[in-house]
């Protein structure tokens, strides 16, 4: 409070006279940026070394203590922290004296704070009713002091505190004198630290009343030379799971020993010289150890394999030990015999579990699982397999087979089936595309599962074999519920599919398939060969697969229906058919209208927001990602297909894309429904891929009977001759 000459006057304005009192520190002013201190003097703090004298009217040894602190100034806001640098067993509180802010200045000053000015050497200073001595300050609070224009004081000592003495004096009294023995225990522990040696131990306690044998693991500390000992307790064993069997430390050889008195056991031996026991007493160090009691601990040389270690009166055998105690023991000791003891009995043969056999209710699997366990649990299915071969994208994983069924009834054999194989849980499903005028209902025949082989027993102990996928190939016979079916077709991704897979389906292996036609006699090789001459009397190379197809079938090579059309297509003269844009977009707009989508403004404002230069052009990736984000309701293959055929430089015009999907303003032709089914995930068993014309016989000639022995890779490419 401001009393006297210095009070100011009526709404705190200066008087006739007055001078304005600074609430913070002026700093002279320099070259540089007008910054204000909080930013210039950002983490910026002025230390001072100092000490106080506190006063101790109880204890008759000492009148005082002498407590040495810091003084921290902080130039960002004039604050100021106390801190006592904490010492061990000082038995007072120390730390933080004086927490940060700003400290007001004693008596009669006290409505003003202290600043940088007021801080020097050789100084003291009175912080809440404490004087503190300054006695120096690191070499930054010295230099930004000079800069300011403030004559830095000399530094000055710290007086002595008899009591730090008193208590230096008594610990360097407990130390003994020279000559000195020096333990060193750290470089054991740097050099082997986390290093542990692992036998494998087992203990016979047969003869103990309910005893029985005990496996055990013993663990030596190489850091400490330590033991510990854990039990090794098997599941449904009976026992409870102890911690630990023996703790950690050193096991002597000995055991049990006999009680010590306290002291009798000890690191040194000292030598009274003179003077009494006790307090005053003389002593040096004994090196010649006269009366030590010594105890023999087990070291790492003491554990090999076949010894037999004391743990506390029970007779431990070391029967083995991991890998790393044997190159540690290989390296340091040479030993190289690190055969195991056999300490374990042979486990008893499990008795074999009959199976029931199946009594025809649910399916094998899920009786066999009720027989296991007195909870029946659902049938375990390979997961792997399933994410494996589950449809990922275009990756449909399903082999579609065309068949024909074998009757008597000439109905029956002008029918046509899809036949579907899922690799991913090895089902089949049957399919009946309709015919017109063919007097049947068409439709699914076989709904999806596992189909058994024919010529099984019924019921048997024993899991049936099922249908894979190597048994279905073109020319292949199934035996489905009774019905006979006839392979003889399959679509572009079963073939690729078993051409990419060669060595899980042999008859897609071109290699096995060369190497059976170069097995054959010769006199059906100069046959062969005769007749593709005459095939061909223009000399072009090629020949129709109809004609080279009836050849290879009509000679008896050995070779399936599906090996020759696997020959076709390896030497063949292929030609990819071109999808027609009008058709896509045609079956695009169905989709849209069948979902009501009309949102073609919004769609073309997104595509326009995204074209930053107003190109008229976007990315592809970048055109998918807008029409995942409108949740364009056409399939994924359908949407990439029409974004490849307005593609041009992987640049999209979306302009000509939006409006060949708008339905409202540019309508397509209804799509013929033998069109749409082209789309339709379920095959009718027309052929949608590359078909075989021509047959490269001229280069099947030279791979196949010119002694060439490699294998032959299957292609798709066509050969020109």
């Amino acid at each position: 409070m401001m009393v006297g000459s210095e009070k100011p006057g009526i709404g705190g304005e200066l008087l006739l006279g007055q001078k304005a009192r600074p609430k913070y520190s002026i700093f002279p002013e320099g070259e540089g940026s007008n910054t204000p201190s909080w930013v210039a003097f950002d983490k910026q703090v002025l230390c001072f070394d100092a000490h106080f004298k506190e006063a101790v009217p109880q204890m008759r040894e000492e009148n005082y203590r002498v407590r040495k602190c810091k003084i921290y100034f902080y130039l960002e806001d004039d604050t100021i922290q106390v801190v006592e640098p904490e010492f061990k067993n000082s038995g007072i509180p120390q730390g933080t004296l004086i927490r940060r802010h700003r400290v007001p200045m004693p008596f009669p000053d006290d409505d003003q704070f202290y600043n940088v000015h007021h801080f020097n050497i050789n100084q003291q200073m009175v912080l809440y009713s404490r004087t503190f001595m300054i006695t120096d300050c690191d070499p930054f609070t010295k230099n930004f002091l000079k800069k300011l224009g403030v004559r830095v004081n000399s530094p000055t000592s710290v007086p002595e505190d008899p009591y730090s003495n008193l208590r230096q004096q008594m610990a360097e009294n407990m130390k003994p004198l020279r000559p000195y023995e020096r333990q060193d225990t750290l470089k054991q522990f740097l050099d082997h630290d986390r290093n542990v040696l692992r036998f494998y131990c087992y203990w016979d306690d047969t003869e103990n009343m309910f005893g029985d044998p005990r496996e055990l693991i013993l663990h030596y500390f190489l850091a400490d030379d330590t033991i510990e000992i854990r039990e090794v307790i098997y599941p449904n064993s009976g026992r409870d799971a102890t911690p630990k069997f023996l703790h950690r430390s050193k096991l002597p050889k000995n055991a049990p020993l006999s009680k010590r008195q306290p002291g009798e056991i000890t690191d040194r031996t000292v030598l009274n010289v003179f003077g009494p026991m006790g307090h005053g007493g003389r002593y040096i160090l004994d090196s010649l150890k006269t009366g030590a009691v010594y105890q023999d601990f087990y070291r790492d040389m003491d554990l090999t394999l076949g010894e037999v270690v004391n743990v506390w009166g029970r007779r431990v055998l070391i029967c083995d030990c991991d890998n790393f105690t044997k190159e540690f023991y290989r390296s340091k000791y040479g030993i190289r015999d690190f055969t195991p003891l056999q300490y374990r009995t042979a486990p008893a043969p499990k008795p074999p579990r009959p199976v029931p056999p199946y009594n025809g209710i649910g399916s094998e699997e899920d009786s066999l699982c009720s027989c296991q366990g007195l909870l029946p649990k659902p049938p375990q299915k390979d997961f792997r397999k399933l994410m494996e071969k589950d449809r990922q994208g275009l990756e449909s994983n399903v082999l579609r087979f065309v068949g024909k069924m074998e009757s008597s009834n000439p109905v029956n054999r002008e029918r046509l089936f899809v036949i579907s194989f899922y690799l991913s849980d090895d089902s089949i499903t049957v399919y009946e595309p309709p015919q017109r005028n063919s007097g049947v209902l068409g439709g699914q025949f076989l709904e999806r599962g596992r189909v058994k082989k024919p010529g099984q027993e019924l019921f048997k102990s024993e899991m049936s074999k099922y249908f894979s996928a190597q048994d279905l190939f073109v020319g292949a016979r199934l035996n489905i519920n009774s019905r006979i079916f006839l392979l003889v077709d399959a679509d572009e991704y079963a073939f690729n599919y078993m051409e990419q897979h060669a060595e899980e389906f042999p008859r897609a292996n071109m290699g096995a398939i060369i190497s059976k036609l170069r097995s054959i006699p010769e006199a059906k090789q100069r046959e062969i060969k005769q007749f593709l001459s005459l095939s061909d009397p223009g000399n072009t190379g090629l020949i129709p697969y109809e004609p080279f197809r009836g050849l290879l079938v009509g000679l008896e090579c050995g070779l399936s229906e599906h090996e020759v059309m696997m020959l076709g297509r390896c030497f063949s003269e292929r030609e990819q058919p071109e999808v027609d844009v009008g058709l896509l977009l045609a079956v695009a707009q169905d989709h849209l209208r069948k979902k009501h989508f009309e949102s073609f403004p919004e769609l073309t404002r997104a595509f326009t927001h995204e074209d930053r230069l107003r190109t008229g052009r976007l990315s592809t990736k970048e055109a998918r990602r807008i029409c995942r984000a409108f949740q364009l309701p056409v399939a994924e293959d359908l949407l990439r297909a029409l974004l490849n055929k307005f593609t041009t430089e992987e640049e999209i015009d979306y302009h000509a894309f939006v409006a060949g999907l708008n339905w409202r303003e540019n309508p397509a032709p209804p799509v013929a429904p033998d069109n749409a089914v082209k789309f339709d995930p379920n095959w009718s068993g027309e052929a949608k891929g590359p078909t075989v014309r021509n047959v490269h016989y001229s280069v099947l000639l030279e791979e196949v009977f010119s002694g060439d022995q490699t294998n032959v890779e299957p292609t798709h490419s066509a050969q020109q001759p």
